[in-house]
């Protein structure tokens, strides 16, 4: 967070020069309310010259200002992929395959966590796992998923936005389990023919919390740009990462994950201010990777039948727990009023420095509700989302977003995020200088925030290619603790 910290003093400082000049013009005025006219009319020509030389002043400050300060970048819109119907499969038919696939004891713990999970019978499984156990999972088969989900969400976000493709710098791309050669980004630029000179970012193995990271990558590449487009695509393959062993830590991600994709557009123009729907505040981020607990806790590797899957520590909620309140330890002084800032800090003393914790049982939890209006927290799982739920000491109203994605599209990894933010905007919650707040996690372990806010109400009416536009009337549903499946 020091690069972030010293970007705002920076931005500080040329404010102060930016208005110093102001500041200054009451004493001249009273300097020449002391002048009889006699002295005013010998002094005409050095108030000429010097009325001259602080125009230029002020003009270069200006120009110094607005060339080297930094950059408000926009988000104009963002899409999610739906994917096509047959594509969608309920847990029972997805039960089948695993029943047809795994041995007994394997069933039965995978059918456990499809009944806890809180999905629908409505989520998107690849056609590669839908092929098992007939047909084995290939190469091939997490090209054509990747292919299908990105290119779909960048054709939608370039039917909405009206921009060309030609039109875009920078391209970043975040997955998890699948790094082709020619990377993702090399397919985006040869499908939509992009310039010789865009610059291109693959990021890989960064887990669910990749998707703000990328957010974070495209706002320092538009702080160094004339004026240009980004574009953030966030997807991941499940058939990439499905595993086929018998080891029980690692078959639980063969029920989390579903197919899903966004891709963001963010402008450095200030021309966009008018077209676009957002403006970024704050990017934070937290690195628990020097914890050997947290470092563990999502991690890939070979059973002792050499097959790849990726364990979930039984430790992974409390890892995720811990790191927030590191997260929200920064990015608190940055967005909480005073009167939530005074306690928290008194509390993070009294137990961090003074060591007293017998004094203070718990730590003092700001109402972020006072610096927010919509919280959009990754939808990883059931447990992921009561655990913030508690911790952030938030209403069932604000928690809906992430709950019903999860429900309806499960856990679609990096992209999770941008389907919560669709669901409030066609639930018409979006208003005219909102502030949304955007929390990932991924492995390594990260936990990573990002702070729009909204410039514009956003008419559902007014929505194109939103997932949920045709079935918002539906939602938000109960969804059972657990939900019994036979197999």
């Amino acid at each position: 967070m020091k690069e972030n910290s010293s970007f705002f003093c920076v931005k500080n400082i040329k404010l102060v020069y930016l208005f110093a000049i102001p500041l200054i013009l009451p004493f001249i005025a009273f300097y020449l309310l002391t002048l009889n006219v006699e002295d005013l009319n010998n002094q005409i020509i050095t108030l000429k010259s010097l009325s001259i030389l602080l125009i230029v002043l002020f003009a270069a400050i200006l120009l110094i200002y607005f060339k080297h300060g930094p950059r408000t970048v926009y988000l104009v819109d963002f899409s999610c992929y739906k994917p096509d119907p047959s594509d969608m499969m309920s847990k029972k038919e997805l039960l089948d395959i695993i029943t047809s696939t795994f041995d007994k004891e394997s069933v039965d713990l995978q059918k456990k966590v499809l009944e806890r999970c809180g999905y629908s019978d409505m989520t998107y499984i690849p056609e590669g796992i839908r092929m098992l156990p007939d047909k084995l999972l290939t190469f091939n088969n997490s090209r054509k998923e990747i292919e299908k989900v990105m290119f779909g969400a960048i054709d939608d976000l370039l039917w909405k936005t009206r921009v060309k493709a030609d039109e875009i710098g920078i391209v970043i791309v975040n997955i998890g389990v699948h790094n082709p050669t020619p990377s993702l980004t090399s397919m985006i630029v040869n499908r939509y023919k992009l310039g010789v000179n865009v610059l291109t970012y693959n990021i890989s193995g960064m887990g669910c919390s990749a998707g703000l990271i990328s957010i974070d990558l495209a706002n320092r590449l538009l702080q160094t740009q004339v004026s240009g487009y980004a574009l953030v695509v966030s997807t991941e393959s499940i058939n990439a990462g499905y595993y086929l062993g018998k080891d029980r830590s690692k078959l639980i991600t063969n029920c989390l994950f579903r197919m899903g994709a966004a891709a963001i557009l963010l402008s450095n123009r200030f021309s966009d201010y008018r077209h676009s729907k957002y403006k970024l505040k704050h990017v934070v981020r937290t690195h628990k990777g020097a914890d050997d607990r947290a470092f563990k806790s999502v991690y890939q590797e070979q059973d002792e039948d050499e097959n790849i899957g990726i364990s979930l520590s039984k430790s992974l909620t409390v890892v995720a727990g811990e790191t927030l309140k590191c997260n929200i330890t920064t990015l608190g002084p940055l967005v909480l009023p005073m009167s939530e800032q005074l306690p928290f800090f008194a509390s993070f003393i009294v137990r961090k420095i003074l060591k007293m914790n017998n004094i203070l049982k718990r730590p003092y939890i700001p109402d972020f509700k006072l610096a927010f209006e919509h919280f959009f927290i990754h939808a990883g799982g059931r447990a992921v989302l009561d655990e913030m739920e508690k911790n952030l000491v938030l209403t069932e109203w604000h928690m809906e977003p992430s709950r019903m994605t999860l429900y309806r599209f499960g856990n679609t990894s990096s992209s999770s995020l941008w389907y919560e933010l669709a669901y409030s905007e066609a639930k018409g919650r979006i208003k005219k200088g909102d502030r949304a707040w955007q929390i990932g996690f991924g492995s390594g372990f990260k936990c990573n925030s990002v702070v729009w806010h909204a410039l514009k109400t956003i008419n559902p009416k007014d929505l194109e290619k939103n997932p949920w536009t045709d079935e918002i009337q539906d939602f938000p549903v109960h969804v059972p603790a657990v939900m019994p499946l036979s197999s």
